[in-house]
């Protein structure tokens, strides 16, 4: 295994960063889970690149964050020109 290198130590970094120091250079799936109520199977099958869904969510509204499938916190859905960003606003 390759040596891995570690960010230098904040001196505001909570206080739980520790316990996860060694995993930094663990690879994950990272995941925001916009809620689309009513959306039917078919609406998938029809999906095509460039296709858009409408949400009733509200934008400001949190939505979960999930890593490897598992929730660890909640963010915000914030537009960014032509793409949607999430700012996290809760760890777990």
């Amino acid at each position: 295994m390759s040596d891995k290198r570690l960010p230098a130590e904040s001196a505001t970094e909570a206080p739980y960063v520790d316990r996860w120091r060694r995993l930094w250079w663990l690879p994950c799936d990272l995941t925001v889970e916009i809620p689309l109520a009513h959306f039917t199977v078919r609406e998938l099958l029809r999906m095509e690149p460039g296709s858009v869904v409408g949400s009733t969510w509200s934008r400001t509204a949190e939505v979960p964050v999930c890593a490897n499938g598992q929730r660890i916190g909640w963010a915000e859905c914030e537009a960014l020109t032509t793409h949607i960003g999430a700012r996290l606003t809760e760890l777990l």
